[in-house]
């Protein structure tokens, strides 16, 4: 399993894209997607919702659990994937690409976000 160099990770199992004019895209893992099993329903947080570091803003249920959805990052939900409230599987075909859960404007970051590689390391410990 290959985690993107250029995303950072949360020890929660999100990733977080590079800001782009303010904004990062989140998602859980390819660790997290096959840890749950069969994603079969997504609670993601509303446009406009305000979101907190480390806290949880949406659920992930699976055939196996439910499973929380937590922020990487202090900020404003600016858009959800709809494409994932339709499609569930998304987030297990295509965690990193197609699989995407919102898209947040950055007002603050979490202290202890990882590198891919450390990442990685902290998965397979």
């Amino acid at each position: 399993m290959s985690n993107p160099q250029e995303f950072r990770y949360s020890k929660e199992h999100e990733w977080l894209s590079a800001a782009a004019d303010g904004v990062s895209t989140v998602g859980i893992t390819e660790h997290a997607a096959n840890a749950l099993g069969d994603v079969v329903f997504v609670q993601l947080p509303e446009v406009g919702a305000t979101v907190t570091a480390g806290e949880s803003c949406g659920e992930l249920e699976s055939t196996k659990s439910v499973s929380e959805l937590y922020s990487p990052v202090d900020g404003e939900v600016v858009e959800v994937n709809q494409d994932v409230a339709v499609d569930p599987s998304l987030v297990n075909s295509a965690p990193f690409e197609d699989g995407w859960l919102f898209k947040v404007r950055v007002t603050g970051e979490q202290a202890e976000l990882l590198s891919a590689d450390e990442y990685t390391a902290y998965t397979a410990g």
